[in-house]
C-alpha cells in the first residue's frame, strides 16, 4: 500500500511496488457489471479470431445474445487496445505527433537471443474490473523477459518493463513494436535510441508482423487467466509472477525443439540431446 506521508516519495514507493506511478494517482470511473461483461466477451472473441472488426465482433455477440450497437463495439475495440488484422486505415492509437519507424524484419533470419525483442499490450480480464498487461519477448526464444501491469494506457508501465528488461538482460540488436503512442512517445523511444538499439514497427493493421507476441497472449489468457479469474490487482499480479516463471522454465515449445523458452535462451541442450550424450 502506498503512503503519501510516509518517508519514501511517492515515486520510490511505486517503484519498489514495480507499478507505474500514474497508477497511483489514477482514479477510474466504476465500470458497470454489465460493460465489464461485455468487455470480457469481446476479449475472448478477439483473442480466439484476431481478424475479426467491429461488424463480426457485433454479429458475434448477437450470436451470443447480446443486443449491441456496432458504434459501441468500436468504443470498446478503443478501450481494449483492439483491430482487427488486415490491412486498412486508422487501425492502431498513433499518436499523430510520433515518428513511425519502418518494419525491420520481413526477410530476416532470426534465430539468436537478443537479436531481436519485442513488446505489445493486451487487456487482463479479473471479476472486478480490469487491467493492461504489457510484456517484453525474446523474438527467437520466446522467452518472456520483464512485463508489468496497469490501470492505464500511459507509457510509463512499458518504460518500467523496457528499463528492467535492458538492466537484466543487456540489449537486443532490434527491438519490435506496433505503432501504438506508448511506443512511438519520446519516453520509450529515446531509451532504445541511448542504448544504440535499431526500432522496428509493425505495418499498420498487421499484429502478425508481431507474431510471436500475439501466440504469448493466447497462452496467457486460454492456459492461465480465463482459467484463474483473478478478485483484483494484487492477486492477479501473483497469478501473472507464477504463470511467467511456469512459462519460462516449464512449459516446452516445438519450435524450440521442445526447449523451454529459458533452456533456448541460455543455449541448454533438449532433454533427449541431454540424454542421448
Amino acid at each position: 500500500m502506498i503512503a503519501p506521508e510516509a518517508g519514501l516519495s511517492v515515486s520510490r514507493q511505486c517503484a519498489l511496488l514495480e507499478i507505474a506511478r500514474s497508477s497511483f494517482y489514477y482514479r477510474p470511473r466504476p465500470v458497470s457489471a454489465e460493460e465489464l461483461d461485455l468487455l470480457k466477451r469481446l476479449d475472448r472473441i478477439f483473442t480466439d479470431h484476431p481478424v475479426y472488426g467491429s461488424r463480426r465482433l457485433q454479429v458475434a455477440l448477437l450470436r451470443e445474445g447480446v443486443l449491441v450497437g456496432r458504434r459501441r463495439v468500436r468504443r470498446l475495440m478503443r478501450k481494449l487496445g483492439l483491430w482487427a488484422v488486415r490491412p486498412k486505415r486508422n487501425t492502431s492509437k498513433r499518436h499523430p505527433g510520433h515518428k513511425v519507424y519502418p518494419y525491420l524484419l520481413r526477410g530476416k533470419t532470426i534465430d539468436q537471443p537478443n537479436q531481436v525483442w519485442a513488446a505489445d499490450i493486451t487487456y487482463i480480464a479479473m471479476r472486478q474490473g480490469f487491467l493492461y498487461l504489457v510484456a517484453i519477448i525474446d523474438w527467437a526464444t520466446r522467452r518472456v523477459l520483464s512485463w508489468r501491469l496497469s490501470n492505464t494506457l500511459t507509457a510509463g508501465f512499458c518504460v518500467e518493463a523496457l528499463s528492467e528488461a535492458l538492466g537484466r538482460f543487456g540489449k537486443p540488436g532490434i527491438f519490435n513494436t506496433d505503432q501504438g503512442a506508448q511506443f512511438t512517445g519520446d519516453e520509450f523511444t529515446q531509451m532504445l535510441t541511448d542504448h544504440g538499439i535499431e526500432i522496428s514497427m509493425d505495418g499498420r493493421g498487421r499484429c502478425h508482423d508481431n507474431i510471436f507476441v500475439e501466440r504469448l497472449w493466447w497462452t496467457v489468457k486460454h492456459e492461465w487467466v480465463y482459467l484463474r479469474p483473478a478478485a483484483n490487482g494484487i492477486e492477479q499480479k501473483r497469478s501473472l509472477a507464477e504463470f511467467f516463471d511456469w512459462y519460462n522454465l516449464r512449459r516446452p515449445h516445438q519450435a524450440l525443439g521442445w526447449r523451454t523458452p529459458d533452456e533456448a535462451y541460455l543455449g541448454e541442450p533438449t532433454a533427449a540431446t541431454a540424454q542421448a550424450a
